[in-house]
């Protein structure tokens, strides 16, 4: 220990690699080698892309945060009740009904293959989801303790198992590059900053910080500034491994672009590549990095959200909490991956553009909280074109609707013009009425 300003740089190592290890999970094994597949000769503007959503959103996510001291306390500048329900609504979305599902499903999609086959799928996903949870829950009934378990173990072991698949696949290249698939072969940029959604990391970072504080306090750092300047270092140590990572796994896709163009799943790929190198050896190994990095933001999940909800109530315990959603969730994988990633493409497409706007005006929050109604005017806009257009692509997804008519709509970014005429306009009312004041002052 330091002292209780600062963390030392090794301390500081180990809370970003524990914040690495709560963030990488399912979503960002699956999308960058598929991403690096499909996009094939126009990699470098799809992966450019990815990365601004995929790393750039959530460091940014991760600092606004800390700013700001809580989600709770950046959300409730639009309205109390808004906030409230909105950061209740991204705890339940990369908590029970969507991420931690799928960290189960999915590490499950990667130990099949290596099943006897004779063993029922059904009956071993299910044996699967109680062990996984039980584990998962156990581990993160000391929230506070998460650093010495992911920050020194964990971590550290599947970034070593992630380095061994990526290095043999750059280390031995395939001689031919395929040229761009679906969707990537028109607006590559775009498609992969959409792509970039599915990590899930931007909902993630705003909600984080309540566990990564708390590891950061019990290593010394008490002082509220300090704290939020340690998550901050936490985001930039979590964001360069990540980003390297990503860049490994991409690259890893575009080698296989020619060898299984008709892939589908990232799962494959790596899988694939791994056991190209490695033989059926390579297979257990990717399994393994699954199982690991599934496990390791399955308690992460679970840790932030049993916090969250006992703070918003206090009177059910963080116990019954951590246990209910690790119950649910576990309930939950037994629908599938494919059943949850169809489940979690509108509700992304509703709470992203949201959250996106959010970090933005956090980081210009002086200046946006002087401009009187700006925060509820530009974040009820966007929330009104986001959630109709998730809601008319869940429900009825021919049907027409105004929002069809607004430009950037063919890239899914439609809520961008709302959202900036929204800020003009509430900038220039602000201006008029300063003006007038002055001059009846005059």
């Amino acid at each position: 220990m330091v002292g209780s300003g600062k963390l030392s740089y090794a301390q500081a190592a180990t809370v970003g690699v524990t914040l690495f290890s709560m963030f990488f999970g399912a979503g960002n094994l699956i999308l960058p080698p598929l991403l690096g597949l499909q996009a094939g000769t126009d990699i470098i503007p799809a992966l450019g892309g990815f990365l601004l959503t995929g790393i750039g959103l959530p460091i940014l996510g991760i600092v606004v945060v800390a700013l700001a001291g809580t989600a709770r306390a950046l959300t409730d500048r639009v309205h109390p009740v808004y906030g409230r329900l909105f950061v209740a609504a991204i705890y339940l979305s990369i908590g029970p009904c969507l991420a931690i599902p799928r960290t189960s499903s999915t590490s499950f999609e990667m130990l099949a293959p290596l099943l006897p086959a004779n063993v029922p799928l059904e009956t071993a996903r299910l044996v699967f989801s109680l062990l996984f949870f039980a584990v998962a829950f156990l581990l993160a009934l000391r929230p506070g303790r998460l650093t010495k378990l992911l920050g020194h173990i964990t971590g550290p072991a599947l970034i070593l198992l992630i380095i061994a698949v990526t290095m043999a696949a750059v280390f031995d290249p395939v001689e031919s590059v395929g040229a761009a698939q679906a969707p990537y072969n028109q607006a590559p940029l775009a498609q992969g900053f959409l792509k970039g959604y599915e990590t899930m990391d931007l909902l993630a970072s705003l909600t984080f910080g309540i566990v990564i504080a708390t590891n950061i306090r019990a290593l010394g750092v008490t002082e509220p500034s300090a704290v939020a300047r340690e998550i901050s270092r936490a985001g930039a140590v979590a964001g360069i491994i990540i980003g390297l990572i990503y860049c490994g796994f991409a690259f890893t896709g575009v080698q296989l672009s020619t060898v299984i163009p008709d892939a589908t799943n990232g799962a494959t790929v790596l899988s694939t590549s791994a056991q190209m190198h490695f033989g059926q050896v390579g297979v257990a190994i990717a399994a393994a990095i699954f199982l690991l990095a599934c496990l390791n933001v399955c308690i992460g999940l679970i840790s932030c959200c049993g916090s969250y909800f006992q703070e918003e109530f206090p009177r059910t315990k963080y116990l019954a909490w951590a246990a209910g959603f690790a119950i649910f969730s576990c309930v939950v994988s037994n629908f599938g991956l494919d059943t949850i990633l169809k489940f979690s493409v509108p509700l992304l497409n509703a709470l992203y553009p949201v959250s996106i706007t959010l970090v933005v005006m956090g980081l210009f929050h002086r200046f946006a909280d002087r401009v009187a109604y700006l925060w509820p005017v530009v974040i009820g806009v966007v929330t009104v074109v986001s959630v109709s257009m998730s809601l008319r692509s869940a429900l009825a997804s021919e049907l027409w609707i105004p929002f069809d008519m607004l430009p950037l709509v063919d890239v899914g970014l439609e809520w961008v013009l709302p959202a900036v005429l929204a800020a003009v306009l509430c900038i220039s009312v602000n201006v008029l009425r300063r003006t007038s004041k002055k001059q009846q002052l005059a």
